[in-house]
Protein backbone atom coordinates (compact mmCIF):
# COMPACT_ATOMS: atom_id res chain seq x y z
CA UNK A 1 0.00 0.00 0.00
CA UNK A 2 2.86 2.38 0.86
CA UNK A 3 4.57 1.75 -2.47
CA UNK A 4 1.29 2.15 -4.32
CA UNK A 5 0.67 5.50 -2.63
CA UNK A 6 4.21 6.64 -3.35
CA UNK A 7 3.76 5.89 -7.04
CA UNK A 8 0.51 7.84 -7.14
CA UNK A 9 2.08 10.68 -5.17
CA UNK A 10 4.81 11.11 -7.78
CA UNK A 11 2.34 10.58 -10.60
CA UNK A 12 0.17 13.50 -9.43
CA UNK A 13 3.19 15.72 -8.97
CA UNK A 14 4.50 14.88 -12.45
CA UNK A 15 1.09 15.35 -14.07
CA UNK A 16 0.73 18.75 -12.45
CA UNK A 17 4.27 19.69 -13.47
CA UNK A 18 3.81 18.58 -17.07
CA UNK A 19 0.53 20.46 -17.37
CA UNK A 20 2.06 23.67 -16.00
CA UNK A 21 5.22 23.12 -18.04
CA UNK A 22 3.44 24.52 -21.10
CA UNK A 23 1.26 27.19 -19.46
CA UNK A 24 3.74 29.99 -20.09
CA UNK A 25 3.50 29.39 -23.84
CA UNK A 26 0.31 31.44 -23.51
CA UNK A 27 1.84 34.18 -21.34
CA UNK A 28 5.60 34.64 -21.63
CA UNK A 29 5.38 34.76 -25.42
CA UNK A 30 4.39 38.42 -25.21
CA UNK A 31 7.87 39.82 -24.60
CA UNK A 32 9.10 38.19 -27.81
CA UNK A 33 6.29 39.81 -29.77
CA UNK A 34 6.94 43.29 -28.30
CA UNK A 35 9.28 44.57 -31.02
CA UNK A 36 7.10 43.40 -33.89
CA UNK A 37 3.91 44.59 -32.22
CA UNK A 38 5.35 48.04 -31.45
CA UNK A 39 6.51 48.41 -35.06
CA UNK A 40 3.28 47.06 -36.55
CA UNK A 41 1.02 49.40 -34.56
CA UNK A 42 3.58 52.25 -34.42
CA UNK A 43 3.54 52.73 -30.62
CA UNK A 44 6.31 53.30 -28.00
CA UNK A 45 7.46 50.61 -25.59
CA UNK A 46 5.64 52.32 -22.73
CA UNK A 47 2.37 51.47 -24.52
CA UNK A 48 3.45 47.86 -24.90
CA UNK A 49 4.24 47.91 -21.18
CA UNK A 50 0.67 48.99 -20.42
CA UNK A 51 -0.64 46.02 -22.41
CA UNK A 52 1.52 43.73 -20.30
CA UNK A 53 0.16 45.63 -17.27
CA UNK A 54 -3.39 44.72 -18.36
CA UNK A 55 -2.56 41.01 -18.49
CA UNK A 56 -0.86 41.08 -15.10
CA UNK A 57 -3.81 42.86 -13.51
CA UNK A 58 -6.15 40.30 -15.07
CA UNK A 59 -3.95 37.58 -13.62
CA UNK A 60 -3.90 39.24 -10.20
CA UNK A 61 -7.69 39.57 -10.07
CA UNK A 62 -7.97 35.97 -11.19
CA UNK A 63 -5.64 34.80 -8.44
CA UNK A 64 -7.76 36.54 -5.82
CA UNK A 65 -10.83 34.68 -7.09
CA UNK A 66 -9.43 31.36 -8.28
CA UNK A 67 -7.19 30.72 -5.29
CA UNK A 68 -10.22 30.59 -3.03
CA UNK A 69 -12.17 28.54 -5.57
CA UNK A 70 -9.33 25.99 -5.57
CA UNK A 71 -10.14 25.31 -1.90
CA UNK A 72 -13.77 24.68 -2.84
CA UNK A 73 -13.85 23.13 -6.33
CA UNK A 74 -11.88 20.56 -8.30
CA UNK A 75 -8.37 21.62 -9.32
CA UNK A 76 -8.47 18.81 -11.87
CA UNK A 77 -11.18 20.77 -13.71
CA UNK A 78 -9.93 24.30 -13.08
CA UNK A 79 -6.45 23.86 -14.60
CA UNK A 80 -7.54 22.46 -17.99
CA UNK A 81 -10.43 24.95 -18.22
CA UNK A 82 -8.01 27.82 -17.73
CA UNK A 83 -5.71 26.31 -20.37
CA UNK A 84 -8.46 26.01 -22.98
CA UNK A 85 -9.66 29.58 -22.41
CA UNK A 86 -6.09 30.91 -22.56
CA UNK A 87 -5.45 29.11 -25.85
CA UNK A 88 -8.56 30.72 -27.29
CA UNK A 89 -7.44 34.20 -26.15
CA UNK A 90 -3.96 33.75 -27.64
CA UNK A 91 -5.27 32.64 -31.00
CA UNK A 92 -7.73 35.55 -31.03
CA UNK A 93 -4.87 38.00 -30.35
CA UNK A 94 -3.01 36.67 -33.36
CA UNK A 95 -5.88 37.94 -35.53
CA UNK A 96 -6.49 41.22 -33.63
CA UNK A 97 -6.92 44.18 -36.00
CA UNK A 98 -6.01 46.85 -33.44
CA UNK A 99 -3.98 47.37 -30.28
CA UNK A 100 -7.18 47.94 -28.32
CA UNK A 101 -8.30 44.40 -29.09
CA UNK A 102 -4.87 43.08 -28.10
CA UNK A 103 -5.13 44.80 -24.71
CA UNK A 104 -8.64 43.50 -23.97
CA UNK A 105 -7.83 39.94 -25.00
CA UNK A 106 -4.49 39.97 -23.17
CA UNK A 107 -6.19 41.14 -19.97
CA UNK A 108 -8.73 38.30 -20.27
CA UNK A 109 -5.88 35.91 -20.93
CA UNK A 110 -4.36 36.94 -17.62
CA UNK A 111 -7.52 35.87 -15.81
CA UNK A 112 -7.63 32.56 -17.68
CA UNK A 113 -3.96 31.84 -16.92
CA UNK A 114 -4.63 32.42 -13.22
CA UNK A 115 -6.83 29.33 -13.09
CA UNK A 116 -3.82 27.01 -12.94
CA UNK A 117 -1.20 27.85 -10.34
CA UNK A 118 -3.21 27.82 -7.09
CA UNK A 119 -5.22 24.72 -8.07
CA UNK A 120 -2.00 22.94 -8.96
CA UNK A 121 -0.50 23.94 -5.62
CA UNK A 122 -3.61 22.64 -3.89
CA UNK A 123 -3.15 19.23 -5.49
CA UNK A 124 0.49 19.10 -4.41
CA UNK A 125 -0.36 20.18 -0.87
CA UNK A 126 -3.03 17.46 -0.69
CA UNK A 127 -0.71 14.70 -1.91
CA UNK A 128 2.54 15.60 -0.10
CA UNK A 129 3.15 15.66 3.65
CA UNK A 130 4.80 18.47 5.59
CA UNK A 131 8.22 16.75 5.63
CA UNK A 132 8.45 16.87 1.82
CA UNK A 133 6.42 19.92 0.88
CA UNK A 134 9.55 21.99 0.23
CA UNK A 135 10.82 19.39 -2.22
CA UNK A 136 7.45 18.97 -3.92
CA UNK A 137 6.88 22.71 -4.35
CA UNK A 138 10.46 23.01 -5.56
CA UNK A 139 9.72 20.59 -8.39
CA UNK A 140 6.44 22.36 -9.15
CA UNK A 141 8.17 25.73 -9.30
CA UNK A 142 10.87 24.16 -11.46
CA UNK A 143 8.14 23.20 -13.94
CA UNK A 144 7.12 26.85 -14.11
CA UNK A 145 10.72 27.82 -14.73
CA UNK A 146 11.04 25.19 -17.43
CA UNK A 147 7.82 26.55 -18.91
CA UNK A 148 9.72 29.77 -19.57
CA UNK A 149 12.47 27.68 -21.17
CA UNK A 150 9.96 26.02 -23.48
CA UNK A 151 8.37 29.35 -24.38
CA UNK A 152 11.71 31.05 -24.99
CA UNK A 153 12.90 28.13 -27.13
CA UNK A 154 9.81 28.10 -29.35
CA UNK A 155 9.84 31.89 -29.61
CA UNK A 156 13.49 31.88 -30.69
CA UNK A 157 12.82 29.21 -33.32
CA UNK A 158 9.80 31.13 -34.65
CA UNK A 159 11.82 34.35 -34.94
CA UNK A 160 14.73 32.58 -36.62
CA UNK A 161 12.28 31.29 -39.24
CA UNK A 162 11.35 34.95 -39.93
CA UNK A 163 7.71 34.39 -38.98
CA UNK A 164 5.65 37.43 -37.98
CA UNK A 165 4.93 38.22 -34.33
CA UNK A 166 1.36 36.91 -34.63
CA UNK A 167 2.65 33.35 -34.98
CA UNK A 168 4.02 33.61 -31.42
CA UNK A 169 0.40 33.52 -30.23
CA UNK A 170 -0.66 30.61 -32.44
CA UNK A 171 1.96 27.87 -32.47
CA UNK A 172 3.43 27.43 -28.94
CA UNK A 173 0.00 27.13 -27.22
CA UNK A 174 -0.78 23.97 -29.20
CA UNK A 175 1.42 22.06 -26.75
CA UNK A 176 -0.66 23.37 -23.84
CA UNK A 177 -3.75 21.91 -25.48
CA UNK A 178 -2.22 18.43 -25.37
CA UNK A 179 -0.81 18.49 -21.83
CA UNK A 180 -3.87 20.06 -20.20
CA UNK A 181 -6.06 17.37 -21.76
CA UNK A 182 -3.80 14.64 -20.39
CA UNK A 183 -4.02 16.26 -16.96
CA UNK A 184 -7.81 16.33 -17.14
CA UNK A 185 -7.91 12.61 -17.92
CA UNK A 186 -5.39 11.25 -15.42
CA UNK A 187 -5.06 13.66 -12.45
CA UNK A 188 -6.87 13.27 -9.11
CA UNK A 189 -7.55 16.07 -6.62
CA UNK A 190 -6.61 14.23 -3.44
CA UNK A 191 -5.47 10.82 -2.15
CA UNK A 192 -8.96 9.87 -0.96
CA UNK A 193 -10.12 9.91 -4.61
CA UNK A 194 -8.03 6.74 -5.02
CA UNK A 195 -8.72 5.29 -1.57
CA UNK A 196 -5.63 6.65 0.21
CA UNK A 197 -5.35 8.85 3.29
CA UNK A 198 -4.17 12.43 3.08
CA UNK A 199 -0.55 12.62 4.42
CA UNK A 200 -1.53 15.57 6.66
CA UNK A 201 -5.08 14.40 7.42
CA UNK A 202 -4.83 14.49 11.21
CA UNK A 203 -3.17 17.91 11.13
CA UNK A 204 -5.89 19.33 8.92
CA UNK A 205 -8.80 17.93 10.90
CA UNK A 206 -7.67 19.14 14.29
CA UNK A 207 -7.53 22.69 13.00
CA UNK A 208 -11.24 22.51 12.24
CA UNK A 209 -10.63 24.37 9.01
CA UNK A 210 -12.67 21.97 6.91
CA UNK A 211 -15.85 23.75 8.02
CA UNK A 212 -14.77 27.20 6.82
CA UNK A 213 -16.66 28.92 4.03
CA UNK A 214 -15.03 31.10 1.36
CA UNK A 215 -15.41 34.33 3.34
CA UNK A 216 -13.91 32.84 6.49
CA UNK A 217 -10.92 31.62 4.51
CA UNK A 218 -10.31 35.13 3.17
CA UNK A 219 -10.63 36.62 6.67
CA UNK A 220 -8.24 34.14 8.26
CA UNK A 221 -5.60 34.51 5.57
CA UNK A 222 -5.79 38.31 5.34
CA UNK A 223 -5.80 38.56 9.13
CA UNK A 224 -2.42 36.83 9.36
CA UNK A 225 -0.04 39.81 9.50
CA UNK A 226 3.08 37.67 9.13
CA UNK A 227 1.67 36.15 5.96
CA UNK A 228 0.88 39.63 4.65
CA UNK A 229 4.53 40.61 5.12
CA UNK A 230 5.51 37.52 3.16
CA UNK A 231 3.17 38.59 0.35
CA UNK A 232 4.83 42.04 0.33
CA UNK A 233 8.24 40.41 -0.12
CA UNK A 234 6.76 38.20 -2.82
CA UNK A 235 5.36 41.28 -4.57
CA UNK A 236 8.83 42.80 -4.93
CA UNK A 237 10.28 39.42 -5.98
CA UNK A 238 7.66 39.12 -8.71
CA UNK A 239 8.30 42.66 -9.92
CA UNK A 240 11.99 41.82 -10.27
CA UNK A 241 11.26 38.48 -11.91
CA UNK A 242 8.94 39.95 -14.52
CA UNK A 243 11.38 42.78 -15.06
CA UNK A 244 13.80 40.13 -16.25
CA UNK A 245 11.30 37.97 -18.13
CA UNK A 246 9.63 40.71 -20.14
CA UNK A 247 12.46 43.19 -20.77
CA UNK A 248 15.49 40.91 -21.20
CA UNK A 249 14.35 39.91 -24.72
CA UNK A 250 13.83 43.59 -25.53
CA UNK A 251 17.33 44.40 -24.18
CA UNK A 252 19.15 41.67 -26.11
CA UNK A 253 17.16 41.74 -29.33
CA UNK A 254 17.94 45.44 -29.79
CA UNK A 255 16.90 47.28 -32.90
CA UNK A 256 18.02 44.41 -35.12
CA UNK A 257 18.79 41.09 -33.47
CA UNK A 258 19.95 39.59 -36.79
CA UNK A 259 23.17 41.62 -36.45
CA UNK A 260 23.93 39.62 -33.29
CA UNK A 261 21.97 36.34 -33.48
CA UNK A 262 23.93 34.83 -30.58
CA UNK A 263 22.09 37.25 -28.26
CA UNK A 264 18.98 35.11 -28.72
CA UNK A 265 20.70 32.28 -26.89
CA UNK A 266 21.96 34.57 -24.13
CA UNK A 267 18.32 35.31 -23.29
CA UNK A 268 17.55 31.58 -23.34
CA UNK A 269 19.82 31.04 -20.31
CA UNK A 270 17.55 33.21 -18.12
CA UNK A 271 14.69 30.66 -17.90
CA UNK A 272 17.21 27.80 -17.72
CA UNK A 273 18.61 29.43 -14.58
CA UNK A 274 15.08 29.90 -13.26
CA UNK A 275 14.28 26.22 -13.58
CA UNK A 276 17.54 25.22 -11.89
CA UNK A 277 16.99 27.74 -9.10
CA UNK A 278 13.47 26.53 -8.34
CA UNK A 279 14.36 22.90 -7.72
CA UNK A 280 17.60 23.88 -5.94
CA UNK A 281 15.99 26.31 -3.50
CA UNK A 282 13.20 23.83 -2.76
CA UNK A 283 15.75 21.29 -1.58
CA UNK A 284 18.21 23.76 -0.05
CA UNK A 285 15.56 25.23 2.23
CA UNK A 286 14.79 21.72 3.55
CA UNK A 287 18.47 20.81 4.04
CA UNK A 288 21.06 23.62 4.16
CA UNK A 289 18.68 26.18 5.69
CA UNK A 290 16.96 23.67 8.02
CA UNK A 291 13.50 24.43 6.54
CA UNK A 292 14.01 28.11 7.37
CA UNK A 293 12.22 29.50 4.30
CA UNK A 294 12.79 33.12 5.33
CA UNK A 295 16.59 32.77 5.43
CA UNK A 296 16.58 30.97 2.09
CA UNK A 297 14.44 33.67 0.43
CA UNK A 298 16.58 36.48 1.85
CA UNK A 299 19.74 34.82 0.51
CA UNK A 300 18.20 34.49 -2.95
CA UNK A 301 17.01 38.08 -3.19
CA UNK A 302 20.28 39.59 -1.97
CA UNK A 303 22.13 37.47 -4.52
CA UNK A 304 19.68 38.61 -7.24
CA UNK A 305 20.36 42.25 -6.42
CA UNK A 306 24.10 41.69 -6.74
CA UNK A 307 23.76 39.86 -10.06
CA UNK A 308 21.46 42.53 -11.54
CA UNK A 309 23.96 45.23 -10.54
CA UNK A 310 26.82 43.31 -12.16
CA UNK A 311 24.80 42.89 -15.39
CA UNK A 312 24.27 46.66 -15.43
CA UNK A 313 28.00 47.42 -15.26
CA UNK A 314 29.22 44.52 -17.44
CA UNK A 315 30.05 45.48 -21.06
CA UNK A 316 27.22 44.36 -23.34
CA UNK A 317 29.72 43.13 -25.92
CA UNK A 318 31.10 40.46 -23.60
CA UNK A 319 28.73 37.68 -24.58
CA UNK A 320 30.28 35.01 -22.36
CA UNK A 321 29.93 37.12 -19.22
CA UNK A 322 26.42 38.22 -20.15
CA UNK A 323 25.40 34.59 -20.66
CA UNK A 324 26.79 33.54 -17.29
CA UNK A 325 25.06 36.37 -15.47
CA UNK A 326 21.75 35.68 -17.24
CA UNK A 327 21.96 32.12 -15.90
CA UNK A 328 22.69 33.38 -12.38
CA UNK A 329 19.97 36.04 -12.60
CA UNK A 330 17.35 33.43 -13.39
CA UNK A 331 18.67 31.10 -10.67
CA UNK A 332 18.53 33.61 -7.83
CA UNK A 333 15.50 35.73 -8.77
CA UNK A 334 13.19 32.75 -9.31
CA UNK A 335 14.58 30.09 -6.96
CA UNK A 336 13.07 31.68 -3.82
CA UNK A 337 9.57 31.26 -5.24
CA UNK A 338 9.68 27.59 -4.26
CA UNK A 339 10.08 28.72 -0.65
CA UNK A 340 7.32 31.33 -0.88
CA UNK A 341 4.81 28.69 -2.03
CA UNK A 342 5.85 26.28 0.71
CA UNK A 343 5.13 28.97 3.30
CA UNK A 344 1.44 28.95 2.29
CA UNK A 345 0.53 25.56 3.81
CA UNK A 346 3.11 26.01 6.57
CA UNK A 347 1.68 29.32 7.76
CA UNK A 348 -2.00 28.74 6.93
CA UNK A 349 -2.66 24.99 6.98
CA UNK A 350 -3.67 22.73 4.10
CA UNK A 351 -7.30 23.81 3.95
CA UNK A 352 -6.33 27.43 3.26
CA UNK A 353 -3.48 26.66 0.88
CA UNK A 354 -5.36 27.57 -2.30
CA UNK A 355 -6.59 30.84 -0.83
CA UNK A 356 -3.12 31.69 0.45
CA UNK A 357 -1.43 30.90 -2.85
CA UNK A 358 -4.04 32.91 -4.71
CA UNK A 359 -3.66 35.98 -2.50
CA UNK A 360 0.12 35.78 -2.57
CA UNK A 361 0.17 35.42 -6.34
CA UNK A 362 -2.30 38.28 -6.66
CA UNK A 363 0.09 40.50 -4.73
CA UNK A 364 2.96 39.38 -6.92
CA UNK A 365 1.20 40.19 -10.15
CA UNK A 366 -0.12 43.55 -8.99
CA UNK A 367 3.47 44.53 -8.21
CA UNK A 368 4.71 43.05 -11.49
CA UNK A 369 2.00 44.93 -13.39
CA UNK A 370 3.05 48.23 -11.83
CA UNK A 371 6.65 47.53 -12.77
CA UNK A 372 6.09 46.90 -16.48
CA UNK A 373 5.12 50.40 -17.68
CA UNK A 374 7.65 51.90 -15.27
CA UNK A 375 10.53 49.92 -16.80
CA UNK A 376 9.22 50.61 -20.30
CA UNK A 377 9.22 54.33 -19.47
CA UNK A 378 12.81 54.10 -18.22
CA UNK A 379 13.87 52.72 -21.60
CA UNK A 380 11.95 55.42 -23.48
CA UNK A 381 13.53 58.20 -21.36
CA UNK A 382 17.11 56.96 -21.28
CA UNK A 383 17.20 55.27 -24.66
CA UNK A 384 19.23 52.53 -22.96
CA UNK A 385 17.61 49.29 -21.86
CA UNK A 386 20.52 48.38 -19.55
CA UNK A 387 19.16 50.79 -16.91
CA UNK A 388 16.37 48.33 -16.13
CA UNK A 389 18.91 46.13 -14.33
CA UNK A 390 19.77 48.95 -11.94
CA UNK A 391 16.08 49.31 -11.06
CA UNK A 392 15.70 45.54 -10.68
CA UNK A 393 18.64 45.44 -8.23
CA UNK A 394 16.85 47.97 -6.01
CA UNK A 395 13.59 45.99 -6.20
CA UNK A 396 15.41 42.82 -5.09
CA UNK A 397 16.80 44.66 -2.06
CA UNK A 398 13.27 45.74 -1.13
CA UNK A 399 12.14 42.11 -1.27
CA UNK A 400 15.01 41.00 0.95
CA UNK A 401 14.17 43.73 3.44
CA UNK A 402 10.48 42.82 3.55
CA UNK A 403 11.06 39.09 4.12
CA UNK A 404 13.53 39.89 6.92
CA UNK A 405 10.63 41.26 8.99
CA UNK A 406 9.10 37.76 9.20
CA UNK A 407 10.32 35.66 12.11
CA UNK A 408 10.74 31.89 12.01
CA UNK A 409 8.18 31.52 14.80
CA UNK A 410 5.50 32.87 12.45
CA UNK A 411 5.21 29.60 10.59
CA UNK A 412 6.70 26.96 12.84
CA UNK A 413 3.33 25.95 14.35
CA UNK A 414 1.97 24.37 11.20
CA UNK A 415 5.34 23.08 10.12
CA UNK A 416 6.15 21.09 13.20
Amino acid sequence: MVNAFRRQQWKMLLLTMVCYLFFYTGRHNFGWAAHGMAADFNVPFATIGWISFAMLIGYAVGQFVNGNLADRFSARIMMPLGAYLSIGANVAISFAPSLRWVMVLWALNGFFQSMAWAPGGKIISNWWGKEEKGKAFGFYTMAAGLSSVVTYLFSILILKENMEWRMLFRLPVLLLLVTSTLFLIFAKDKPSDLGFENPDEDHTLKDGQHNENWLQRYKEVMGNTSFLRVTLAFGFESMARYGFIFWVPVHYLGSNWKDNPHNLWVTFLLPVGMAAGAVSFGNLSDTLFGRNRVASIRFGMLSSALVALVIFITPAGNTALQAMFMLLAGFFVYGPQANFWTLCPEMLGNQRTGTGIGLMNMSGYVFAALGEPMLGRVIDITGNSSHIFLIIALICLLSAGAISTVGKVAYIAYRS
